[in-house]
């Protein structure tokens, strides 16, 4: 989705009421981020929406990309979010014959989760088609990819096979070099 470079469009100051409830649906996607969502957005901070091709909508505090959505979708945080709070967000893991792919912009396919190497969740925290996961890649300490699930876990287990993440955010992407002005 952001393979190209990106320059944002228009700029605009978020409103509180709506801004509290941006937390809130924050809060109800990751409900490990919980205790940090004051760190991530202060309450008395001012956050700014911007509009990205493809509609989509990016929310920035102090020129800093916090999160992001496609239309309806649900918000997916940035990987610099990520980064910062790894532990709050549902995770996979990719093999190493994946990341080359994964950070050049290709669909995650399933064979880079089934194969040795790869990494899905257990049986108790399986993910459903909709929800957003992290991805990580075999042998390194920070995620690679962010998006929506195409297909839920158990249904990739299944199948081993066909697309689980067309549509995401990767390390190196134009959502990650785009500079706030």
């Amino acid at each position: 989705m952001f393979k190209k470079e990106i320059s944002a469009g228009a700029k605009s100051k978020v409103k509180s009421s709506v801004q509290r409830a941006i937390r809130t649906k924050i809060i109800e996607t990751y409900p490990l981020l919980a205790p940090h969502i004051d760190e991530i957005i202060p309450k008395k901070s001012q956050l700014d929406l911007l509009k990205l091709p493809d509609r989509v909508t990016l929310y920035a505090l102090d020129n800093q990309p916090l999160f992001w959505q496609h239309m309806d979708d649900p918000i997916v945080p940035h990987l610099r979010v990520v980064h910062a709070f790894p532990k709050c967000f549902s995770s996979l893991g990719i093999d190493r014959g994946a990341i080359r792919f994964v950070l050049s912009g290709a669909t995650l396919m399933a064979p880079g989760l089934t194969s040795t190497g790869g990494r899905l969740p257990d049986e108790d925290a399986q993910l459903k088609e909709g929800d957003v996961a992290v991805v990580e890649a075999e042998g390194k300490e920070e995620a690679c990819l962010v998006g929506q699930l195409r297909m839920g876990t158990e249904e990739v287990k299944e199948k081993k096979k066909g697309v689980v993440i067309d549509m995401g955010h990767y390390l190196g992407d134009g959502l990650w070099n785009m500079t706030i002005d």
